[in-house]
């Protein structure tokens, strides 16, 4: 994989990705004469429920589902607008978001609390949000882009989360995807995003508390025995030589799969040559699985749940949460009283009949 870096009208930068050693020319220049970008990032602290949330009101004003001629993630052509990515072509390409949640440039002096809540502390929305295009054809999706492409990307996203880990400040790095507008997407054009947060996650940090406590109660590994028994239980989808595919057993979401590698990894930087290869199989495979489950490709989030930068890496365990919140043709499962009151999730679904009908779609 080749990489090339060139910077947008703004001063952003946009990384062009290319498979092999040769790296293709590139020398378009973003013709757009855009403002500097503004962000107001702020973290609080929420006291009660000890976890941090960032506050990004200028992101009000972005891009809101274009029509296809007018999409920001198509290359620029002769004939049309100019877009984020200034090349005609390109295989995959990563770019600092425009309208981030987090970013580097972001005001530091900012008071110690909240006015008039002394508890809840304030930070600076520090940190870096990257859009990953992973194909310059608007019409595509990450299910149909063929295994080379999704090697590829498998790539960029590893690369992304190595350098990103590496800025100081920054305590962990989430790769996503966001398909489909029942699931917020504004941009149809398939891609996905990076955060690198200046924090470690609450999910992250409820997985590794649980972590301790199974070895402070039986001395065993939490990870390791989750991941052997569902490895030979009922609710597999799909598999290869380095990955298993399964229903949790406890699913809150109505599709829902969790993919981890066969070996304990910390995060995808460390996977080998074979592991990405077969990575990015089993990725086209379940993908193929959830678009063609209904009549119409099912809504999603896939979601990587890689090791904070500074601690708890020898206790992690890489793996990808791929759910959707489609219940049945034409319904959906709305995070309503109990979900969104009180985070306390109730299915629609039962794991091992969930996980019968994705191994039953061909």
């Amino acid at each position: 994989m080749v990489r090339t870096s060139r910077r947008l009208a703004d001063g952003r930068e946009i990384l062009y990705f290319a498979a092999g050693t040769q790296a293709p020319q590139r020398t378009a220049v973003d013709p757009r004469e855009l403002p500097a970008v503004s962000t107001r990032s702020q973290l609080r602290w929420d006291p009660l429920l000890g976890e941090w949330v960032a506050l990004a009101s200028h992101r009000q004003s972005r891009t809101f589902l274009p029509p296809a001629d007018r999409c920001p993630l198509c290359p620029t052509r002769p004939d049309g607008p100019p877009t984020e990515i200034p090349e005609a072509g390109f295989e995959v390409a990563v770019f600092e978001n425009r309208f981030p949640a987090l970013a580097t440039a972001v005001e530091f002096d900012v008071p110690p609390s909240a006015p008039g809540a002394p508890l809840t502390q304030l930070r600076p929305g520090f940190g870096r949000c990257e859009v990953v295009v992973f194909t310059s054809e608007h019409d595509r999706s990450f299910a149909t882009l063929g295994p080379e492409r999704a090697r590829l990307v498998v790539d960029v996203w590893a690369d992304r989360t190595a350098e990103l880990s590496a800025v100081e400040g920054v305590e962990q790095v989430h790769v996503f995807e966001n398909s489909g507008e029942e699931i917020g997407v504004t941009l149809s054009h398939p891609h996905g995003q990076i955060y690198a947060y200046p924090f470690v996650t609450p999910r992250v940090e409820k997985v590794l508390a649980s972590v301790e406590r199974h070895r402070r109660a039986t001395g065993g590994d939490l990870f390791a025995d989750v991941v052997a028994a569902e490895r030979s239980g009922p609710r597999v989808v799909a598999a290869n030589e380095h990955w298993t595919a399964f229903v949790p057993a406890a699913a809150r979401w109505p599709y829902e799969l969790q993919l981890f590698p066969h070996r304990r990894v910390p995060d995808l930087p460390a996977l080998t040559g074979e592991e990405r290869d077969a990575l990015a199989g089993i990725s086209l495979d379940v993908l193929g699985r959830f678009a063609r489950r209904f009549d119409t490709p099912m809504p999603y989030i896939s979601s990587w749940n890689q090791a904070p930068v500074g601690r708890g890496r020898e206790d992690w365990w890489l793996h990808l949460q791929l759910f959707s919140l489609r219940r049945a043709p034409g319904k959906l499962k709305y995070l309503a009283g109990s979900e969104s009151g009180m985070g306390a999730f109730i299915s629609d679904t039962t794991p091992e009949d969930v996980a019968e009908q994705l191994r039953s779609v061909r």
